[in-house]
């Protein structure tokens, strides 16, 4: 009996991680804006106090994909949820440089390496910045 329990408490926990599984890829799949898989330099300036944000103000990294809407970017720095951030981002082929202001979504570290991945949502931007990062974007798809 207790072999059967065990198999039950098993099945129920893996059928809870498929089914999160398939609600996070409905959430990409229902994202507002294409996202482009580029990585791109990025040079970010914390704005703002607040709580556990890194010494550093200004950080260059890279941006692992980026939409009208947002960007998830990698750093070496821990940045809370909810810090407002200036981002310049360096587009490649035809180069130029856009700024956007965004505020942290969600951060999570990367196992295996002392990096961490963070989403970015995009707001209070000029529209022509988020226009021309549109028209990057649908340049290359």
């Amino acid at each position: 009996m207790h072999d059967e329990e065990l198999n039950k408490q098993k099945f129920q926990t893996l059928t809870r991680f498929v089914s999160e599984i398939a609600g996070v890829r409905r959430q990409l799949n229902e994202r507002k804006e294409k996202r482009l898989e580029e990585e791109n330099e990025i040079t970010i300036s914390v704005l703002g106090g607040g709580e556990n944000l890194p010494i550093e103000k200004i950080i260059s990294t890279l941006s692992k994909d980026i939409s009208a809407s947002g960007a998830r970017i990698q750093s070496n720095s821990f940045l809370p949820v909810d810090t407002p951030l200036k981002i310049k981002v360096m587009l490649k082929n035809p180069l130029q440089i856009i700024t956007v202001f965004g505020k942290v979504k969600w951060i999570r570290s990367r196992s295996g390496d002392s990096f961490y991945e963070a989403g970015v949502e995009f707001f209070n931007t000029p529209d022509g910045e988020i226009n021309k990062l549109a028209e990057y974007i649908s340049s290359k798809s």
